[in-house]
């Protein structure tokens, strides 16, 4: 089994790279901006030969600008739902951009650090992601790449609400700033309900490993804005940057303190547990694996472990995941041969340390 994403396949993901202040905790940032192309009706409403259309105008602008001058292209609509997957879990589109229908593709640098999707729920939906909590590196970049395009393209943009979006909820400044967390001291002492809800009151949005609908696979939570409209884009980073990840990443840490502190071997038992499980186990879900390895995470930060090297453990995380498996295997599998499969990879890397 080969196709144009096996080299991607094998390569580190931004997302999961490991480095970036607060690593241990803040898995990574991204930003994301809604745009749509003035004259061109929007997605629910453009047929495929607009749809063509739109992907052809983006197409000339990425060509025209020096911020992409090394990208890669991929026609999603061309891929096979392997693939398709592959991207998804690599954060490189969305599954709605996955599971959609007609001309779309997606440009992305190979570090895979900023990228376009195009035809997912807006005309563009431009992205740049950062290991760590890197916010202003992170939007600094999203901000020149916008400026760069928009010198190509003319966005659809009012006076009084701002860019024009398919869902309201986007009207206005169009931005998504969005950081993943690894929390498994919350939710092993069951406080990841209280996080939850201050979430809720300060409008954002909590979400599992790939974004809306998905679960907080390997203890990973998406915390993002929900109001575009009315707040600039520096008020919303500022926000993230200085009150909201601070806060729940200081939890967190007071967490895995209280833990090593009051309960050392409860703790120490879900840690060895956990590796002595994936360097044993010949059958494993990629749901279960994930759990392990974020115990391990865990054990690793707090000083449990030091028998095992972080990349190590990041690279788990991603290609343990079922697209990324089949891919580094070289033939589709059925579940349970990903379980064997899976589980006869992770002890082949965990025995390497």
């Amino acid at each position: 089994m080969s196709g144009p994403l096996d080299q991607v396949a094998r390569q580190p993901g931004e997302w999961l790279r490991g480095t970036g202040p607060l690593h241990e905790i803040v898995i990574s940032t991204r930003i994301r901006l809604a745009r749509n192309i003035r004259g061109f009706p929007f997605l629910p409403r453009a047929d495929v030969d607009t749809r063509r259309e739109i992907v052809e105008t983006v197409r000339s602008a990425v060509r025209r600008t020096t911020l992409l001058k090394e990208h890669v292209c991929v026609d999603v609509d061309a891929l096979d739902e392997l693939d398709r997957t592959l991207l998804v879990e690599r954060q490189l589109i969305s599954r709605q951009h996955a599971d959609g229908s007609g001309p779309r593709v997606v440009f992305f640098e190979p570090s895979e650090a900023s990228g376009i999707m195009v035809n997912e729920e807006d005309h563009l939906r431009i992205q740049t992601m950062r290991s760590g909590l890197q916010i202003d590196a992170a939007w600094e970049q999203i901000n020149a790449l916008d400026d760069a395009l928009e010198a190509h393209l003319d966005y659809a943009f009012h006076s009084q609400y701002g860019y024009l979006t398919a869902c309201p909820t986007n009207v206005g400044t169009g931005i998504r700033v969005s950081v993943m967390l690894h929390l498994p001291a919350l939710r092993l002492t069951n406080e990841l309900e209280k996080v939850g809800q201050a979430a809720r009151d300060m409008k954002l949005a909590v979400r599992g490993l790939h974004g809306e609908g998905t679960e907080a696979l390997g203890d990973f939570f998406q915390i993002s804005n929900q109001i575009t409209l009315g707040r600039s884009e520096e008020e919303i980073i500022d926000d993230f940057r200085n009150v909201v990840i601070p806060k729940i990443v200081e939890y967190e840490q007071a967490t895995r303190q209280a833990l090593l502190k009051h309960r050392p071997h409860a703790l120490d038992d879900k840690i060895w547990r956990a590796i002595g499980l994936l360097k044993n186990a010949r059958l494993i879900s990629s749901h279960e694996a994930m759990q392990y390895l974020s115990h391990v995470r865990m054990g690793l930060h707090v000083g449990r472990l030091d028998n095992i090297d972080l990349p190590t453990l990041n690279e788990l995380f991603l290609q343990i995941q079922p697209a990324h498996l089949q891919k580094l295997h070289g033939e589709r599998l059925t579940g349970e041969q990903r379980s064997v499969e899976r589980a006869a990879f992770i002890r082949a890397r965990l025995h390497t340390n």
